[in-house]
């Protein structure tokens, strides 16, 4: 199985991604834009090869370095970063390449832009805040006689809080529209909640083999606005009610073999057209990790290793695959649910690397190196191409 990568050394716990795919004999490229020799040995050790590019923005590098591995190790089975950042190159290359294991261009619109996941929210049956395509002063001014200030502006494809905005008041909008803005915008009711996220692994079928839950008490607009700290815990048991809309949401996205970050409101007051005091209203979905430190953070408060758990999903989808192909049964089941089968310490497979307490103890010796050298030096990769 070859597996490419995208950026394994950033953000800086990414090779755990990787190590873990190594531990289940996975053929591990990676492509990134730092030299090899300033990448983590623990991600050198994971790595058959890797591949610099001066640019991960670039589609021609990014085009030749994947057609680099497809020349030298065969067919590729999956191309991922786990960054929201890459996840449009992510899907050009899988289009491109024919590779069927993530989202190919026609999922990323769903995920991407914010208008869209309305659509996908409103067929999970999660309400969602009114919204206006902002265009003209007298077009939003009629939206806000609607439904009042303040209201939050925002790039209808943006990350987070990103170039987000508050508006409270008339002059505040003028201003706004003053300044010129080189991106569409969202402009959106203002929802009185604390953001809550419905975080996991989804399996082939849109279903969760693995889920947990973050509570964001400050928005982060306000962290970002007032330049202040930010502080979030990852919840021990998810509630029925946000399990409810989270299965729903994912299978309405059609999220599959993906890492998720679904993120809601929690009302704390009642929301005429939207909800009553502790119902849940959709705010947006990231299709990968939640940022930082969070899957470790995950790890600890669940006594898991959802590096671990993503990798199994990962082998395993991709085990179905060559299986359907080749007309034979001998692929293994992924669980059903790592919730039930991957608590504390017990294990949840026949061997023993899928210990879920793994990354806390570290009490698995890691495989030896791949015989492939990953000592290639990019200069000659790029080389390569250029000559």
């Amino acid at each position: 199985m070859n597996f490419i990568f995208v950026s394994p050394h950033f953000p800086n716990t990414y090779w755990n991604f990787c190590d873990r795919l190594h531990r289940n004999g996975v053929n591990v490229l990676g492509i990134g834009d730092a030299p090899f020799d300033e990448i983590p040995g623990e991600l050198k050790h994971c790595l058959t090869e890797y591949y610099r590019v001066d640019n991960l923005g670039s589609y021609e590098e990014m085009l030749r370095a994947v057609a680099y591995f497809t020349f030298h190790y065969g067919k590729i089975d999956w191309i991922e970063s786990n960054n929201e950042y890459w996840l449009e190159m992510d899907a050009q290359l899988r289009t491109d390449f024919n590779i069927n294991t993530g989202a190919k261009n026609d999922f990323i619109e769903r995920i991407k832009y914010k208008s869209r996941m309305k659509e996908s929210y409103r067929a999970a049956g999660v309400p969602v805040a009114r919204h206006h395509m902002v265009s003209t002063l007298a077009a939003a001014r009629a939206f806000i006689k609607e439904v009042g200030y303040p209201v939050i502006v925002k790039p209808d494809n943006g990350c987070g809080a990103e170039a987000t905005y508050k508006l409270k008041n008339f002059s505040e909008l003028k201003k706004f529209y003053a300044e010129p803005h080189a991106v569409q915008y969202i402009m959106e009711e203002y929802i009185n909640g604390t953001i809550v996220s419905f975080d996991g692994v989804a399996d082939s079928h849109c279903v969760p083999l693995f889920y947990t839950s973050n509570v964001f008490p400050t928005p982060m607009l306000d962290i970002v606005s007032k330049n202040g700290d930010l502080s979030y815990w990852t919840q021990k048991a998810v509630p029925a009610a946000l399990k409810d809309v989270g299965f729903r949401t994912i299978k309405a996205f059609g999220a599959k073999s993906r890492f998720f970050h679904c993120e809601f409101f929690q009302l704390n007051e009642d929301k005429p057209g939207l909800g009553k005091k502790g119902d849940y209203v959709a705010l947006e979905v990231n299709m990968r990790p939640a940022g930082g430190y969070t899957p470790d953070m995950i790890n600890y408060a669940n006594s898991v290793d959802c590096y671990q758990i993503w990798a199994d999903m990962a082998t395993s989808v991709s085990a179905s695959i060559r299986s359907s192909a080749t007309a034979t049964s001998t692929s293994t089941p992924t669980p059903r649910s790592w919730r039930d089968t991957a608590a504390g310490s017990r294990c949840a497979g026949a061997s023993h690397r899928h210990c879920a307490w793994i990354w806390a103890t570290r009490c698995i010796q890691r495989s030896s190196a791949p015989q492939r050298s990953v000592m290639r030096s990019s200069a000659m990769c790029r080389s390569r191409h250029k000559h």
